[in-house]
Protein backbone atom coordinates (compact mmCIF):
# COMPACT_ATOMS: atom_id res chain seq x y z
CA UNK A 1 0.00 0.00 0.00
CA UNK A 2 1.13 3.71 -0.92
CA UNK A 3 2.49 5.77 2.06
CA UNK A 4 0.02 8.91 2.71
CA UNK A 5 0.52 11.85 5.08
CA UNK A 6 -2.46 12.40 8.34
CA UNK A 7 -3.98 15.30 5.80
CA UNK A 8 -3.92 12.31 2.52
CA UNK A 9 -5.10 9.40 4.88
CA UNK A 10 -8.27 11.92 6.61
CA UNK A 11 -9.13 12.75 2.94
CA UNK A 12 -9.53 9.38 1.69
CA UNK A 13 -11.55 8.52 4.67
CA UNK A 14 -14.43 11.87 3.98
CA UNK A 15 -14.27 10.46 0.45
CA UNK A 16 -15.21 7.10 2.06
CA UNK A 17 -17.79 7.94 4.18
CA UNK A 18 -19.22 10.17 1.54
CA UNK A 19 -22.06 8.77 0.10
CA UNK A 20 -21.70 10.13 -3.77
CA UNK A 21 -18.00 9.73 -3.71
CA UNK A 22 -17.49 6.70 -5.92
CA UNK A 23 -14.66 3.84 -5.12
CA UNK A 24 -13.67 4.84 -8.30
CA UNK A 25 -13.17 8.91 -7.58
CA UNK A 26 -10.74 7.48 -4.88
CA UNK A 27 -8.67 5.51 -7.19
CA UNK A 28 -8.48 8.16 -9.49
CA UNK A 29 -7.14 10.50 -6.72
CA UNK A 30 -5.24 8.41 -4.74
CA UNK A 31 -4.56 5.61 -6.68
CA UNK A 32 -6.49 2.75 -4.36
CA UNK A 33 -8.69 0.02 -5.24
CA UNK A 34 -11.25 -0.72 -3.55
CA UNK A 35 -10.05 -3.37 -1.37
CA UNK A 36 -7.38 -0.71 -0.31
CA UNK A 37 -9.29 1.67 0.96
CA UNK A 38 -11.21 -0.90 2.80
CA UNK A 39 -8.05 -1.99 4.04
CA UNK A 40 -6.99 2.03 5.04
CA UNK A 41 -10.27 2.44 6.82
CA UNK A 42 -9.90 -1.06 8.96
CA UNK A 43 -6.38 0.10 10.35
CA UNK A 44 -7.60 3.94 10.84
CA UNK A 45 -11.01 3.79 11.81
CA UNK A 46 -11.95 1.94 15.60
CA UNK A 47 -13.52 -1.20 15.18
CA UNK A 48 -17.01 0.05 15.80
CA UNK A 49 -16.74 3.02 13.72
CA UNK A 50 -15.36 0.61 10.97
CA UNK A 51 -18.37 -1.97 11.24
CA UNK A 52 -20.64 0.81 10.71
CA UNK A 53 -18.99 2.09 7.69
CA UNK A 54 -18.91 -1.06 6.16
CA UNK A 55 -22.69 -1.99 6.62
CA UNK A 56 -23.51 1.26 5.46
CA UNK A 57 -21.17 1.09 2.07
CA UNK A 58 -21.76 -2.56 1.36
CA UNK A 59 -24.19 -2.97 -1.58
CA UNK A 60 -24.52 0.72 -2.10
CA UNK A 61 -24.98 1.50 -5.65
CA UNK A 62 -23.25 5.35 -5.10
CA UNK A 63 -19.93 3.79 -4.11
CA UNK A 64 -19.77 2.23 -7.49
CA UNK A 65 -19.41 4.25 -10.79
CA UNK A 66 -21.08 1.07 -13.14
CA UNK A 67 -24.06 0.44 -10.47
CA UNK A 68 -24.98 4.64 -10.29
CA UNK A 69 -28.51 5.43 -11.95
CA UNK A 70 -27.11 8.48 -13.68
CA UNK A 71 -24.29 8.97 -16.20
CA UNK A 72 -22.56 12.43 -14.82
CA UNK A 73 -22.78 15.09 -13.15
CA UNK A 74 -24.06 15.07 -9.54
CA UNK A 75 -27.16 14.72 -7.55
CA UNK A 76 -28.86 17.77 -6.06
CA UNK A 77 -31.69 17.93 -3.93
CA UNK A 78 -34.32 19.78 -4.74
CA UNK A 79 -34.45 21.03 -1.13
CA UNK A 80 -30.67 22.06 -1.67
CA UNK A 81 -29.84 25.57 -1.35
CA UNK A 82 -27.73 27.25 -3.84
CA UNK A 83 -24.21 28.44 -3.02
CA UNK A 84 -22.69 31.79 -4.45
CA UNK A 85 -20.16 33.50 -3.19
CA UNK A 86 -19.88 31.68 -0.17
CA UNK A 87 -22.64 32.67 1.35
CA UNK A 88 -25.72 30.70 1.21
CA UNK A 89 -28.78 32.32 -0.96
CA UNK A 90 -32.23 32.39 0.88
CA UNK A 91 -34.91 31.13 -0.96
Amino acid sequence: MNTFNNIQIDRIIEMAWEDRTSFEAIQFQFGLKEQEVIELMRKEMKLKSFKMWRERVQGRKTKHEKLRPFEEGRFKCSRQKSISNNSISKR
